[in-house]
């Protein structure tokens, strides 16, 4: 098992009904000025239920669903079935199924950065980097507060991310903070958008 999903392939079914009671675009709305908006493709890390795939996959992207809980999985593949839509099993920080380059025009992780511990936060940005086209966005979400019991997650600075982000070759292009859109006490989300650095 991988030690950032340690309590998720039990919970699937009540974190499924929980993701998807929350619109894509209430969950996005900060930056959804900056997806794309002709038919692109699109790399959504820790899909989940897919509520996200299925919403940029219904705007006309193809989209390459990872997660790694099998149960979440089979929930997603159940909910959103779609021919735009390639579900895989893989994870952070390696995504060792995927080619050692892609060219994908959006990277979205969302709740997901906050299970990776400092070394793999480190390997995976690298990874993350090799993934993109010279003009993508790589969007990601930090959790503040609380760990629920049986959870594996670490409170991830903003200057953390945006220093390893430029340490691989990425560069700041938005930087938010909001409460939790779910109303959970005493928790808060920064929201993080890269882009590659151009080469001179």
């Amino acid at each position: 098992m991988i030690a950032g999903t340690v309590g998720y392939a039990e919970a699937a079914e009540v974190l499924a009904r929980q993701y998807e009671g929350l619109a894509f675009v209430d969950a996005h709305k900060d930056v959804l000025h900056l997806f794309p908006t002709t038919a692109s493709r699109i790399l959504d890390v820790g899909a989940g239920s897919g509520r996200d795939a299925a919403a940029l996959a219904r705007a006309g992207h193809q989209v390459l669903a990872v997660e790694p809980t099998d149960e979440l999985r089979a929930v997603g593949e159940r909910l959103h079935p779609s021919k735009n839509i390639e579900w895989l099993a893989d994870a952070l920080p390696d995504l060792s199924t995927l080619p050692p380059t892609c060219d994908f025009d959006l990277i979205l992780l969302s709740a997901v950065w906050m299970h990776l511990d400092k070394h793999e936060r480190h390997t995976a940005m690298g990874r993350l980097a090799t993934l993109t086209t010279p003009t993508a966005r790589i969007v990601l979400t930090l959790r503040h507060g609380p760990v629920p019991p049986g959870r594996r997650m670490f409170d991830v600075s903003a200057q953390e991310t945006i220093t390893n982000a430029t340490t691989n070759g990425l560069t700041l292009i938005h930087h938010s903070l909001r409460q939790d859109v779910l109303g959970r006490p005493n928790l808060n989300w920064t929201t993080l958008a890269f882009t590659p650095i151009p080469h001179p």
